[in-house]
């Protein structure tokens, strides 16, 4: 994935290594300011047409994840095909994108 090897050269290139576990807790924080986003927007779930998020915060998240995904060594663009493999199954079977876990 052309955006996972962008974060992974950024990384490199300011020595911005970390193990997983504090790019896991990056990830759960930015995924955190995503939610104080949509509360605010929404005056915290009254007015959930009104959701809100900032394009900024997004791509934080998505720095973040791709960041984990680097440091656990996974191909960001293989888990997300998996992942819609996966959603496409349980589509077929169930008519739900759901899991039954």
């Amino acid at each position: 994935m052309k955006e996972q090897r962008t974060v992974a050269r950024f990384l490199a290139e300011h020595e911005l290594d970390a193990p997983p576990a504090y790019r896991l807790l990056d990830l759960t924080a930015e995924i955190g300011e995503l939610a104080a986003d949509a509360n605010e927007s929404t005056d915290y779930g009254s007015s959930p047409d009104s959701i809100s998020v900032n394009s900024d915060e997004v791509g934080d998240a998505l720095f973040a994840l791709l960041s984990l995904a680097e440091s656990l060594d996974i191909d960001a663009g293989e888990a997300l095909d998996e992942a819609v493999a996966k959603y496409e199954s349980h589509i077929e079977a169930t008519g739900d994108a759901g899991s039954d876990r």
